[in-house]
């Protein structure tokens, strides 16, 4: 053991996701470490229920926590809001928004990723990823406001428009996402609109490959690809974005779709602070790093969660999902905690060396298909329905950090379950309504016509 007058070590962690923040619990009260978490926003979010925030399901409350709150028993821990703007491995520094410069002996890069669009970043100009909740929010606050417009408008293209969401990207994503926004428009809405009619409403989850859900089985691809199609959802396979407009998007064989609400789930790119790092990146910005997690050439700097693409030390592949980072987070802390035992050992010179590998557990993927139906992968296990269901929901509620956060959203799903109608409906900051210019003449002339 590291004597107690000895400096302690510094870390900084970049990110309050689920690998950051593991990573610090892990370390948490060890006074050998000087511990700097460093995050542009205040909380912690638990992203895999962001839908049910842009759906209204939940509110965003339920799915985050301030990352201050978490940690505030560890002592050794300091939550800063900053802007990373830098970092040099070199001189063992991070620059920050804020001027300030923080020194390290270790640093582990867990930025997360944002949404990719393949190289034309221009897209996101005219559509809305989601992975924070700013993008669930800007969401949510699209799909709700554009049924208000088409309620007031009595001009019958716009309204096709407006009741047109196009979701791209057949992923877990955009299937619970289509799912959810099925259930909000065709069941939950259904009653709440007098010159519209919520179930004329298209939504379609286009997809450029042959089937959705690519990474399940073909029966359970096939499976989610009929629960949406019952739910109401249009899914469009095989159909390649190549240009995404104002309203409107293009489509490789010469077709196009006009919609109000584009919302981007097909990829995504890392933080680009991978670039500071001076080591090799893939496309979307991820690095390869060592089975140790280091960075190729630097022992001293990890990167963990979306920011890799790699293979375990049992040539597993490592998803980008929150379980994975979770236990790479834990994996750092551990080899840290090791390696600083070795210093006092005779093998202080080999600790590198003899640092342990990373080894993914494979904890199964699952997606929710709208209200009572999910599917379930877990080696050899597979279900779907309302058992798969019911597995998601407490798996979900299991994760979640807090007391609050899982006693809110148990009772939130409660409540919406027994009453199908969410209240976090609420439009804040709606966008002006000066392009409709609605003549309405009467009421029986905006009503929608009887087919």
């Amino acid at each position: 053991m590291a004597s107690s007058t000895s400096a302690p070590r510094k870390v900084v962690i970049i990110g309050g996701g689920f690998a950051g923040l593991e990573c610090a619990r892990k370390l948490a009260n060890d006074e050998r470490f000087e511990v700097t978490l460093i995050d542009r926003t205040n909380h912690h979010l638990f992203q895999p229920l962001l839908y049910q925030v842009a759906t209204a399901s939940l509110a965003a409350p339920d799915i985050a926590r301030s990352i201050r709150q978490i940690l505030e028993n560890a002592r050794n821990v300091t939550v800063l809001m900053d802007q990373v703007k830098s970092i040099s491995p070199e001189e063992k520094t991070v620059s920050g928004a804020s001027g300030s410069t923080y020194h390290f002996d270790y640093l582990l890069l867990a930025a997360g990723a944002k949404t990719g669009f393949f190289g034309n970043d221009h897209w996101e100009d005219n559509s809305l990823g989601l992975k924070s909740l700013s993008d669930a929010q800007d969401i949510r606050r699209k799909i709700l406001s554009n049924l208000e417009r088409a309620e007031l408008t009595t001009d019958y293209a716009e309204r096709e428009k407006l009741m047109t969401i196009a979701i791209v990207g057949g992923g877990p994503t955009g299937v619970e996402l289509a799912g959810a926004c099925a259930d909000l428009i065709h069941r939950s809405l259904k009653s709440n609109f007098r010159r519209i009619d919520t179930s004329k409403l298209r939504l379609i989850l286009i997809e450029n490959s042959p089937k959705i859900l690519e990474h399940y089985d073909a029966d359970q691809s096939d499976y989610a690809k009929s629960r949406l199609t019952t739910l109401g959802v249009e899914v469009w396979n095989g159909m390649m974005v190549t240009d995404v407009l104002p309203g409107k998007l293009e489509f490789k064989d010469g077709s196009h779709l006009n919609s109000r609400a584009i919302i981007w789930a097909a990829g995504i790119a890392a933080s680009p602070l991978t670039k500071h790092l001076g080591v090799e990146t893939d496309r979307a910005g991820r690095i390869k790093p060592n089975l140790d997690l280091s960075i190729p050439g630097n022992p001293n700097i990890f990167v963990a969660g979306d920011l890799t693409n790699m293979r375990d030390k049992d040539d597993q592949f490592v998803p980008g999902v929150a379980p994975a980072a979770t236990q790479m987070g834990a994996h750092i802390a551990k080899l840290l905690k090791e390696e600083l035992r070795l210093e006092t050992t005779k093998f202080a010179d080999r600790k590198h060396d003899l640092r342990p590998l990373f080894k993914y557990t494979d904890k199964g993927m699952m997606a929710i298909i709208g209200k009572n139906h999910a599917i379930v992968k877990a080696g050899s296990i597979k279900l779907h329905g309302f058992i798969a269901w019911i597995a998601w929901l407490l798996i979900h509620i299991l994760f979640l950090i807090g007391f609050r956060n899982k006693l809110s959203v148990l009772l939130g799903w409660a409540y919406s379950y027994i009453v199908n109608k969410p209240e976090a409906r609420i439009i804040v900051h709606p966008p002006a309504f000066d392009s409709i210019n609605p003549v309405l003449k009467s009421v029986d002339q905006s009503r929608p016509q009887s087919s």
